[in-house]
């Protein structure tokens, strides 16, 4: 049976770090375990360090999926299952279908279930009212199953699965003299039970005849029929009923539209599609799926009544650091443990937010309040992120209540912390193989103040001179990277987590102006030397925010 539970999602920031992503894992767990009414699953708004990724594979959890971007896609709408037709239908099988359904526009699909064009009613209604080309039947490929269909007639000589192809419709209300010089080759021609008209619309070679008001037709006529290879169909409706009917038989093919259809798939973007609704005339658009088979459509209502994605944001509360689109989805809850930021809400949330090192004690903290055991590898998970958001407790950030916390952890997960933060951070510190761009955003987050936008990257290691052979080859990059993302300042923090030392590296703007402002200190070459400092939420954002404020 089908899960009509809702699904919330639990997501961090991008560019995450290990917190991010085991808070994520983490507080989908409590979630789970305590709510009945969702389901709530972990993703992730970037890349994956190799820190983190150690991390996962040391306690064997698997990696939360990645999802860019929040916004909603057409697959959230209420995609309508209109039924696609054949393009052989006639008109009026087709308006008979719209009818029923309650639709303006019908899909009409060849037999892999690919659209090959759209017949609406409008499209019926010009093929009624705009027709003068008695012609049209024959240019339209009319089967005669369809005029069957249509007059609600019965092939008395012939083959039902033909085509009428040549000639034009005729109606046969004058004597046969002057039938003889208006009926051509191959024409269709309505009739009703007179014989000799009959029998003058045979002899002129007409290729199909219509005989109305269910009249009998004679065996003389039928075997000159079959002779002259000219089909004869009985109508029970009287010669003004058939012809006012019997452009309804066309097929739709004829009148449907083909080029340049305006198609969406599942995966669009709402945000990309409503602009192109909005400018189009059409009331109804169809929808592929990612093999480009039909699967039902949509108009401009169906965007009034869609589902917006519903979040629990972890380890952040900046838009610059949401995942994409974060302002069309409705957000739940933020549990974070950073400075209030420029996140903004539709409606009240749960928001718990405390001054401590690492988001991973506010949960452990939370499973300690609901009485939920923790199993070792969440255990795992929780005590990792700690120790990389603390540094190994040496960050100011550190409280005792985080270290409290990744001891307890540690003891369930039957780790030992010493042990597990040397083999986290030696396997974030190996940088040999990564581009200067994958280093400078492994853990990137931007911020804005006074209507300045500036970015700043950290990387920590144990080895000083691996931290020495990336600043040759991050400050080219950087002058490169400014403003992709909008900053007009960039920083980056080469963190020595042993000498608890940070070369911070900078470029743009009035960044070296801000540097002095913030630490009296005077750079040099696009870089300064900040003993002691390794926390840029608790040591570098705050001297960065009060210099900016002078």
């Amino acid at each position: 049976m089908e899960n009509k539970k809702r699904k919330i999602y639990v997501i961090g920031h991008k560019n995450p770090d290990t917190d991010s992503i085991c808070s994520a894992i983490a507080y989908a767990d409590i979630k789970n375990r305590t709510e009945e009414d969702a389901i709530y699953e972990p993703k992730r708004a970037g890349q994956i360090s190799e820190e983190t990724q150690y991390v996962l594979n040391r306690f064997q959890m698997s990696s939360p999926g990645y999802m860019p971007n929040v916004g909603t896609r057409v697959k959230d709408m209420e995609v309508r299952k209109v039924g696609g037709v054949n393009a052989k239908i006639s008109l009026k099988k087709a308006w008979t279908l719209m009818r029923n359904e309650n639709v303006f526009t019908l899909p009409i699909l060849n037999d892999q279930n690919e659209l090959e064009g759209l017949i609406t009613i409008n499209d019926i209604a010009e093929s009624y009212m705009d027709v003068y080309n008695n012609s049209i039947l024959s240019e339209a490929r009319t089967q005669y199953n369809n005029i069957l269909e249509t007059v609600d007639g019965t092939m008395i000589v012939g083959n039902e699965h033909g085509y009428f192809v040549r000639g034009k419709v005729m109606i046969a209300a004058s004597s046969p003299e002057i039938m003889e010089s208006s009926i051509e080759q191959d024409d269709l021609v309505i009739l009703g039970n007179r014989y000799e008209a009959q029998l003058c619309a045979i002899e002129m070679g007409a290729s199909c005849i219509i005989v109305c008001m269910g009249a009998a037709i004679s065996q003389t006529i039928r075997r000159l029929a079959e002779e002259k290879e000219c089909f004869v169909i009985s109508s029970p409706h009287d010669t003004y009923t058939v012809a006012r009917l019997i452009n309804q038989s066309m097929p739709v093919k004829h009148f449907m539209t083909s080029d340049n259809l305006v198609k969406f798939c599942m995966d669009d973007y709402t945000d990309n599609i409503k602009d192109i609704m909005a400018k189009m005339r059409h009331r109804d658009f169809p929808v592929l799926d990612k093999h480009g088979k039909y699967v039902g459509m949509v108009s401009r209502r169906n965007l009034l009544g869609i589902k917006r994605r519903q979040l629990c944001l972890v380890d952040h509360n900046e838009v610059s650091q949401a995942v994409d689109n974060i302002e069309s989805a409705e957000i739940l809850e933020i549990i974070d443990h950073h400075r209030l930021g420029s996140l903004q809400t539709m409606a009240p949330v749960f928001f718990r937010n405390q001054p401590v090192g690492c988001t991973a004690t506010i949960l452990y903290q939370i499973y300690q309040e609901k009485n939920l055991e923790i199993s070792p590898n969440i255990a795992g998970l929780l005590c990792s992120a700690i120790l990389s958001d603390t540094l190994m407790f040496r960050s100011p950030t550190c409280t005792i209540v985080d270290k409290m916390a990744a001891e307890k952890l540690a003891e369930i997960a039957g780790v030992k912390c010493e042990e597990l933060a040397a083999e986290m951070f030696a396997a974030g510190s190996n940088l040999k193989n990564k581009s200067p761009e994958e280093i400078f955003y492994q853990d990137f987050k931007k911020f804005e103040l006074n209507q300045s936008s500036f970015g700043v990257g950290q990387i920590t290691s144990v080895n000083p001179g691996e931290l020495t052979d990336i600043k040759k080859e991050l400050l080219p990059y950087m002058e490169k990277a400014l403003g992709s993302h909008g900053e007009t300042m960039l920083f980056f923090m080469l963190t020595d987590i042993i000498n608890e030392t940070t070369e911070l590296l900078f470029y743009g703007g009035d960044s070296e102006s801000v540097i002095r402002e913030a630490f009296h200190k005077e750079p040099e070459d696009h870089s300064v030397r900040l003993p002691g400092v390794v926390s840029r939420k608790k040591q570098l954002i705050p001297s960065f925010m009060t210099a900016m404020q002078q």
